[in-house]
């Protein structure tokens, strides 16, 4: 059964004096997994944290809005009260600025909400994460052997079938900006591809994966999975600006609005706001705001819709890419950054948004940031580049470069944000990059 919120708060003290002691409060994992915890010098990275670089992360937004965002902004906690930029535009029409309070999709961070969701059912005991999915959902599947665990790691194999959804990324949204699909529906359109990799044996970021848990929660709970977002995490970290509205097409109360980038470089952009989100659904279609998710994040990270050891095993994570600097544990992500410090989340792109919230380990500080554009991957990666000034502050200063025959007009300190590693692809980009 899962620990009382009180009893779970306590251990979770007990486990933070264990870290700030120096010792790895996930010592027995990490013998298992080197990639299980942060490391004693990452934690102490952690505690020593510089303040956040604020002209840093602004240069990001601004770098963000230069490639093809209409605007961005970012909201940071922990260095006392919290720090906001915003840059660019909210509504392309009206010319409004872009609002750090407003509420937007945020796309697959929804990945996590449904993880907590269903690691809460699992300490309740009426899931298990090493059976197989098709003893819960008989007949979903067509191998017995993927468990709930390859779903939330990505290690399922089930192809993603927004790769096909949305080969032509406007045409593909308009085609299902206003339709409602059934779970069983969107599964269906995964089997029919083939699939990825045998359960268990490689990472590979695949849509379906957290439909199936949304179906699972359902199933386990006898409930929507909104009704379970709303009492389980909503509602105790009281994040009055969170909210599960599928099929609704509107996001209720001040919101940015979304832009789409057609594939075909020049062509106007296309205002995707207004959307049921049906072809996401638990792997995608919450609605929230900058302020929330730093409460979630840091909520979840400092122990609070957790117990330690489900905390734990959701931090167990293995690597997604060779330079071994990003991870995947249960529904989570970690980002290791240059300057040591490790920190947890995940990114979400829906049509119109990209999306990142991110913690470190203690939960202490966090960051949420949001571009109101997508498809459009430079805009992406430049918007990741405020993770860098939020959490490792100012950096020593680098040599002069040698004169350059660049253009004047590209001075403007764009390129650090741009030649970062690329950003997570949540969905197919097809613009130009």
């Amino acid at each position: 059964m899962r620990l009382p919120l009180d009893r779970r708060l306590t251990l979770s003290a007990a486990l933070l004096a264990v870290v700030a002691a120096g010792v790895p409060a996930t010592a027995a994992h990490a013998a298992a997994n080197p990639f299980s915890a942060p490391t004693a010098a990452q934690a102490a990275a952690a505690a020593a944290a510089p303040k956040p670089d604020m002209e840093a992360v602004t240069q990001a937004l601004k770098n963000t809005t230069a490639v093809g965002a209409p605007g961005a902004m970012v909201r940071i906690t922990g260095s006392g009260a919290p720090l906001t930029s915003a840059v660019g535009v909210q509504d392309r029409t009206t010319g409004a600025a872009m609002d750090v309070n407003g509420r937007f999709r945020i796309g697959s961070v929804t990945k996590t909400f449904s993880s907590v969701v269903l690691l809460q059912l699992v300490e309740e005991g009426k899931l298990s994460l090493d059976a197989p999915v098709n003893q819960y959902l008989p007949g979903l599947l067509p191998d017995d052997r993927i468990t709930v665990r390859h779903l939330l790691t990505h290690r399922s194999g089930l192809s993603d079938y927004t790769n096909a959804m949305f080969d032509k990324t406007v045409p593909g949204f308009e085609a299902v900006r206003n339709k409602v699909f059934t779970y069983q529906e969107l599964v269906a359109l995964s089997l029919r591809e083939p699939r990825t990799t045998e359960p268990g044996v490689s990472y590979q970021y695949s849509n379906t994966n957290f439909v199936v848990v949304g179906m699972l929660i359902e199933k386990a709970t006898g409930h929507g999975v909104a009704k379970e977002y709303e009492r389980r995490i909503i509602k105790p970290l009281k994040l009055k600006n969170t909210s599960y509205v599928h099929p609704s097409t509107v996001i209720k109360g001040a919101h940015l609005h979304g832009y789409l980038h057609p594939d075909e470089a020049g062509a106007p952009l296309v205002d995707s706001t207004e959307q049921t989100v049906s072809w996401a659904q638990s792997a995608g279609a919450m609605i929230s705001n900058a302020a929330d998710l730093n409460t979630f994040t840091s909520a979840l990270l400092g122990g609070k819709l957790l117990a330690p050891g489900m905390l734990d095993a959701m931090l167990t994570m293995t690597p997604t890419d060779a330079a071994k600097t990003r991870f995947y544990g249960l529904g989570l992500r970690r980002y290791d950054l240059s300057c040591g410090t490790s920190v947890y989340g995940h990114t979400g792109t829906v049509q119109g948004f990209y999306t990142y919230a991110f913690s470190t380990r203690d939960g202490k500080r966090s960051l949420a940031a949001v571009a109101n554009t997508s498809n459009k991957g430079e805009a992406n990666t430049a918007l990741g580049g405020t993770l860098e000034g939020a959490f490792c502050g100012k950096k020593t200063p680098a040599p002069p470069a040698a004169p350059s025959a660049a253009p004047a007009q590209r001075s403007f300190a764009l390129l650090p944000a741009l030649t970062a590693a690329p950003a997570e692809q949540d969905l197919p980009e097809h613009g130009s990059r």
